[in-house]
């Protein structure tokens, strides 16, 4: 897909503000909307919005296809009758400036289930038509996904493959009678998914009545603990007892001698060509609900990903196995049409992986942080940009922020940085973004920690950390009328707003 000359921010709704110690798919989020078309960007780009498990990671979600109950607004369900506004007085005082996942989690767990209870006693015939028609509509996953979970809360959170044999086999007679035995629990997961899918419904309206565009983030493989590994083994490399034999990761370079070991099931690409690749179709139709644009994250891996033998404590011993290539996305666009699709094209770049995303016409990824650590040739310079069909970013969510990778960066790579950028008198991280607005790239995205100009206490994530991470938000001063009109200006300035430069601001 061509982007318009445009610019945007990277915030996941998690760290907007809130009461409730985390963002919402509330109020925040419809003012956050409002204030990015304010400051003259037409994009809001979000990490994965599915449900989260160990780790509160949104890369490994429990479903590829459903939506995360973290993010249901509880003052919204005040509104709609499901809460009453006393069942909210006990809100303790969560931090502000951090998610604390193990005090958020129980809390608005049990204000969700405090919500189903008062929606089966008291709900009219037309509120239960909308959920049985949200049901009956997404009953492609959702059946299976909403009895998983109740699974899962069966049997403690234990991973599926551990359940007993004929259910985690899914013999039709065991799924049945677990079906009836859970039928309440099924029954509540539903109804989480029916108000996440209401709240974002809204919420993307108002986006694009406010002619902002959603980006999302898909990442390419799904976690084993998930409901699409144990309703679709036979996409996957399983034995027989539903354990993977071989997992994804990345292999050992220059950041790690010992590569990166993920641990997420691999595909069974054969298996799914078999089918047109239905699967990743309804995948893909699915995202397109919800999203107007999606990054897909690690996009080498569709022309040869790293295979590593399951059981190893490492991703050195793997190899390199071909991938679908260029017949997976002749068939998503033989169903599809044009993908508006950005390829995450980050990472071991092979002449074959450019080669497939310049055949598929996907725009990729150039990352500012990248650009300074060799010489002049470097391909994240922007004077390197071969063309416009690219996504330009001071840094991602795998980033330090801005001025934190820059308080880190060796003096050979700051030297380079300010002989390129010819001044520090804006600041690091405002240089950066000068310099993404100014690029070629169709579309420059910024993370709002960078707008911030915070240091590595706002860091998103560190790849490979444990813990500590998807925790920070932003407060509700920090999206000040200043600011916004300095995003407004560089947007006009640069040609990425939809407003031209006034003649005062030229003069200047």
């Amino acid at each position: 897909m061509k982007f318009p000359r445009s610019s945007g921010v990277l915030l996941h709704p998690t760290s907007l503000p809130g009461r409730f110690g985390l963002g919402t798919l509330g109020d925040e989020a419809h003012r956050f909307v409002d204030y990015l078309a304010e400051s003259g960007q037409r994009y809001w780009q979000v990490l994965p919005l599915g449900p989260t498990s160990y780790g509160d990671s949104p890369y490994q979600a429990l479903s590829a296809f459903a939506g995360n109950p973290m993010l249901i607004d509880l003052e919204r369900l005040v509104q709609e009758g499901w809460l009453a506004a006393d069942d909210l007085s006990d809100a303790p005082a969560f931090p502000e400036e951090k998610v604390d996942y193990g005090w958020v989690i129980p809390y608005k767990t049990e204000k969700l289930r405090a919500a189903f209870a008062r929606f089966e006693a008291t709900a009219g015939a037309e509120d239960r038509q909308r959920f049985e028609g949200f049901c009956h509509g997404s009953m492609a996953w959702l059946a299976d996904f909403a009895l998983f979970m109740a699974l899962k809360d069966h049997f403690d959170g234990a991973s599926w493959s551990s359940w007993d044999q004929p259910l985690r086999d899914r013999h039709p007679e065991a799924v049945t009678a677990y079906h009836r035995r859970l039928e309440p629990q099924v029954r509540y997961h539903a109804f989480l998914q029916y108000l996440f899918f209401s709240q974002y419904t809204d919420l993307k309206r108002h986006a694009e009545a406010r002619s902002v565009a959603i980006i999302g983030d898909l990442p390419i493989f799904v976690a084993y603990d998930s409901a699409d590994a144990w309703s679709h083994p036979e996409l996957f490399h399983f034995d027989s007892k539903g354990h993977p034999t071989v997992v994804a990761g990345v292999p050992p370079d220059y950041f790690s001698e010992t590569g990166q070991l993920w641990g997420n099931p691999l595909y069974r690409w054969d298996a799914l060509a078999r089918t047109g690749y239905a699967w990743w179709i309804e995948r893909l139709k699915m995202a397109l609900t919800l999203y107007d644009v999606i990054r897909v994250d690690h996009f080498r891996g569709f022309e040869a990903y790293w295979e590593i033998p399951a059981g190893e404590t490492t991703a050195v011993k793997g190899r390199w196995v071909k991938g679908p290539d260029r017949a997976f996305f002749d068939a998503l666009r033989r169903e599809m049409g044009e993908l508006p699709i950005i390829a995450e094209d980050l990472g071991l770049i092979t002449p074959e992986v450019e080669a497939l995303r310049d055949g598929a016409g996907l725009p990729g990824m150039k990352i500012l942080q990248f650009a300074f650590g060799s010489d002049a040739q470097n391909a994240y310079l922007p004077h390197n940009y071969r063309s416009s069909h690219c996504v330009v970013y001071t840094g991602t969510h795998d980033n330090d922020t801005t001025e934190g990778f820059f308080a880190q960066a060796a003096e050979e790579e700051r030297a380079f940085f300010r002989a390129y950028v010819g001044s520090e008198a804006e600041g690091v991280s405002r240089a950066l973004i000068r310099m993404a607005f100014a690029s070629v790239a169709d579309l420059a995205v910024i993370p709002m920690q960078d707008w911030l100009g915070l240091g590595s206490e706002a860091r998103m994530n560190v790849p490979g950390q444990a813990a500590d991470n998807w925790a920070w938000r932003m407060t509700s001063a920090d999206a000040s009328s200043a600011l916004g009109a300095s995003m407004r200006e560089l947007a006009e300035l640069y040609g990425r707003s939809k407003v031209r430069v006034s003649a005062e601001l030229a003069a200047r």
